[in-house]
């Protein structure tokens, strides 16, 4: 009797170490879930290996049984997974305020408490298409300062004088590529310049107009139209053209003395846009280079600049596909900024006409431009003039101390402290 039951342990001690190799485990009671002799009785005797049925195996059957056991034993755990999984779902039903798994961003509203905890405006744009500027608040120019009465206020006188003073809406039809500039007969204290860049083919999908490279931008001859002392605004798109429009207007005898950023927001269209060669993420925004030509300095002369008036950001709609429109707010901090009244626009369109300025452009269809009506516009004052009120409200450099020298000093670098900042 001691003989077979010896035989039976060494059949059983085997067994288990074929198992624990077939299963690649070190130790068989802990990945069997248990130690205690009842959780291995009730193993062993749901994969069918009770200790009667064992003392009758054969040696050359262990194999076969063990790779019985190992199907058993996983078909168990599933049944086991399964099970607690089932009974997680109806504790979670049963008590659904506990715990609650953010799983995307559908619910992120604007400042309120969403589902998210970070507020991830990023992945609320990859699950809704709306860009993160579309959430910024007060941008538009009818409620941007309703808490600032001042400027409110101010804003508000300084659009009535530019109305009063306007000029009525002149505009040439012209190919710029080969039109003389100089023939305007005019000196210009505001020169704007957008260019129907090649890159606008890409992201805006625009096709039907004769796009412009930077070699030919820099070819037309703007200087000769600047007055002594002048300002210009250069559309550069978001790609090359920040480098290149630098160099357009050192070529032209203006200094940079600011960058304006278009951020562009896409409530109405939430499309994606086309990627730029070799781009990664879509360019929501676009740059308009400030140029300077002469010594401006916003201390002394307030009665060409009034500076600090507006900022150099405008967050707007970005134009529809198909259209070169930039936002018409670059019109206002232009108009706010600089108080000279002879005004240029080169590459408009019918939809850019405006009081008060010289729009020239190949995009337009029909032309009243008269040298001589025009030039009598300014013969008693080429600035739009200043009210006591305007004057009050405006923000003013600190006066210099005495003997204490400007931002940069006479005929220094970086403008000569003519930066002119609005």
């Amino acid at each position: 009797m001691s003989d077979v039951l010896s035989r039976a342990k060494e059949k059983s001690r085997r067994r288990k170490e074929l198992i624990k190799h077939t299963l690649g485990v070190d130790d068989l009671d802990h990945a069997l879930g248990g130690s205690s002799p009842a959780y291995m009785k009730g193993v062993g005797a749901h994969a069918g290996l009770s200790r009667e049925s064992t003392s009758h195996l054969r040696a050359d059957d262990t194999e076969f049984e063990a790779k019985r056991a190992k199907s058993s034993i996983e078909a168990s755990f599933q049944i086991d997974s399964i099970n607690r999984r089932r009974s997680s779902e109806r504790s979670s039903v049963a008590n659904p305020g506990d715990v609650e798994e953010f799983r995307d961003s559908t619910a992120f509203l604007k400042g309120t408490q969403s589902l998210n905890p970070h507020n991830d405006y990023s992945q609320n744009f990859v699950d809704t298409g709306h860009r993160p500027q579309n959430f910024i608040r007060d941008v538009g120019l009818a409620d941007r300062f309703e808490e600032y009465p001042k400027l409110r206020e101010l804003i508000r006188l300084k659009n009535d004088l530019v109305t009063r003073t306007a000029h009525p809406p002149m505009y040439l039809k012209a190919d710029l590529e080969t039109f003389d500039l100089k023939k305007v007969g005019q000196k210009f204290d505001v020169i704007l310049i957008e260019p129907p860049l090649e890159e606008y083919a890409r992201s805006y999908g625009v096709s039907n107009v004769k796009f412009w490279d930077w070699d030919k931008i820099m070819a037309l001859d703007v200087g000769e139209v600047a007055a002594n002392r002048a300002f210009i605004f250069l559309w550069c798109g978001s790609s090359d053209g920040l480098d290149l429009g630098r160099l357009c207007l050192q070529n032209w005898g203006f200094r940079r003395c600011e960058d304006i950023c278009w951020i562009q927001t896409n409530l109405k269209n939430k499309a994606k846009k086309a990627l730029e060669p070799n781009a990664v993420f879509q360019r929501t925004k676009e740059h308009c280079l400030m140029g300077i030509k002469g010594t401006v300095r916003r201390s002394t002369d307030g009665d060409f600049i009034h500076a600090n008036v507006d900022i150099d950001l405008i967050i707007d709609e970005e134009a529809e596909p198909g259209s070169l429109d930039k936002p018409i707010e670059m019109f206002h901090i232009i108009e706010h900024f600089c108080l000279g009244r002879r005004r240029l626009h080169l590459f408009g369109r019918d939809s850019t006409i405006r009081p008060g300025w010289l729009t020239l452009g190949e995009g337009l269809t029909m032309s009243n431009y008269d040298e001589t009506m025009y030039q009598g516009y300014f013969s008693e004052n080429t600035t739009t003039g200043c009210s006591d009120r305007i004057e009050s409200l405006r923000p003013k450099s600190p006066p210099l101390k005495s003997g204490q020298r400007g931002r940069g000093g006479r005929g220094g670098s970086r403008g000569g402290g003519g930066r002119g900042k609005r």
